[in-house]
């Protein structure tokens, strides 16, 4: 193999990766470019740039589903930069999924707080619902009518 062969094999390589345009993730993930550019500001992803254009690769776009997934699950941004740093410093993924199960574990505890919060606070309006029928049942007043 010659050099220039062997140089247009890598340069082939190198542009049959996959990039996206900031466009194309908004579409593909449902958010706005300016949400997008929010997570940049943020430091959460950081694209390469083609004079003012962005550039994202594989992992940007892996880091945006992360991010976007975690805001779903009600993780703070500050949570999940933590999680995706912890990628950054072991690549196995195993920290960064010991990061989730403990802040999912957080969350699930959180959680379960606020439901069983909720279930009494549903009940005493229940009772509450209650006595007040009862009391325009014995004045004889319809509890339907303002």
């Amino acid at each position: 193999m010659t050099q220039a062969s062997f140089d247009a094999d890598r340069g082939a390589a190198k542009t049959a990766v996959r990039t996206w345009t900031i466009a194309e993730l908004a579409k593909e993930f449902g958010v706005t470019p300016r949400a997008i550019r929010f997570y940049e500001d943020e430091d959460l992803i950081a694209p390469a740039r083609q004079g003012t254009s962005r550039i994202y690769s594989a992992g940007d776009r892996a880091r945006l589903g992360w991010i976007l997934r975690g805001k779903r699950l009600g993780f703070s941004l500050g949570e999940i930069k933590e999680l995706l740093n912890l990628y950054h410093s072991d690549r196995s993924g195993v920290q960064q999924i010991r990061g989730v199960l403990r802040k999912s574990r957080e969350h699930i505890a959180e959680l379960e707080k606020r439901l069983r919060d909720l279930r009494t606070q549903l009940a005493e309006f229940r009772e509450v619902e209650a006595h007040a029928m009862e009391f325009l049942h014995d004045k004889g007043v319809d509890s339907e009518d303002g």
